[in-house]
């Protein structure tokens, strides 16, 4: 097999779990990319990639429970991508099984009037999310 038919193939298993993921979103309300993209710590062009089965790139794995929550799959859609994208990377197959369950809260901070000074603390917190799910990974080990 040469390397353009297994790159042909990997990519044609992402398009499929990422299908599934475009049909879901498909059928959420309005506002349900932006709900994720702001869960993900991401813009919502990224949002809109990782939903495009036409781009190659592989949905990491750490987004897949926020994925899962925040767009509410049911059980059975839940199921089916994770048989896609157990396909799709079979080595990641455990990490997929062992994903953290995560939850969103919700905060109000003051509006400084300032759009950088906004996202400084959108910034700030963000990255103190980033370090709490750091300890949590590294206490379980």
């Amino acid at each position: 097999m040469n390397e353009e038919a297994v790159v042909s193939g990997a990519e044609s298993a992402v398009g499929r779990y990422k299908q599934l993921l475009k049909r879901v979103l498909d059928n959420r309300p309005s506002g349900t990319r932006q709900r994720l993209a702001q869960a993900l710590g991401k813009n919502r062009s990224f949002v809109s990639q990782i939903a495009n089965p036409a781009y190659a790139t592989p949905i990491p794995v750490q987004h897949l429970q926020s994925i899962f929550e925040i767009c509410h799959f049911s059980h059975d859609e839940r199921r089916e991508f994770l048989e896609l994208y157990a396909a799709a990377h079979p080595r990641r197959h455990m990490v997929v099984r062992e994903v953290p369950r995560q939850r969103t809260i919700t905060i109000t901070v003051p509006d400084f009037g300032d759009p950088r000074k906004n996202r400084a603390i959108d910034d700030m917190i963000a990255e103190l999310a980033r370090r709490l799910a750091r300890l949590s990974d590294d206490l379980s080990m």
